[in-house]
């Protein structure tokens, strides 16, 4: 953790999950793309590990949701694929739609990312990241 403070815990901090290459992807795609209240990239003050808990479990449900759905499409490129749905869902200038997936797959991956609406990351204020 790099921005948020250091709290005392009676006991270890829970080990974050294991992340799957896709889902790695997803909330990479996250970080980079969303900013703070400075204007600043989530990436450069913020790790996974700065996720609240609850937001965590929610990208996770959501990537693997979306793998489930769309498993042929996707299975042969998982870490793009997990940063081109985050990209695609909030309507970023790149994504599955932008050539570098065959043109009826990244149309209908496309089409797949938007019924999820979009989804941001925010600073609390705990400064730990939330999910919306």
């Amino acid at each position: 953790m790099r921005h948020s403070p250091k709290r005392w815990q009676p006991f270890p901090p829970p080990t974050p999950p294991v992340l799957d290459t896709f889902t790695k992807g997803y909330i990479g795609g996250a970080l980079w793309s969303e900013l703070d209240d400075e204007e600043e990239p989530l990436d450069k003050n913020y790790e996974i590990e700065d996720i609240a808990p609850e937001a965590l479990a929610e990208m996770i449900a959501d990537a693997a949701k979306f793998q489930a759905e769309n498993w042929e499409d996707i299975q042969d490129d998982l870490f793009k694929a997990g940063l081109d749905f985050w990209l695609t869902r909030n309507r970023h200038g790149a994504g599955f739609w932008d050539g570098d997936w065959p043109k009826e797959i990244g149309k209908r991956l496309t089409e797949n990312s938007h019924a999820y609406g979009e989804a941001h990351l925010y600073v609390g204020d705990d400064r730990l990241l939330y999910y919306t």
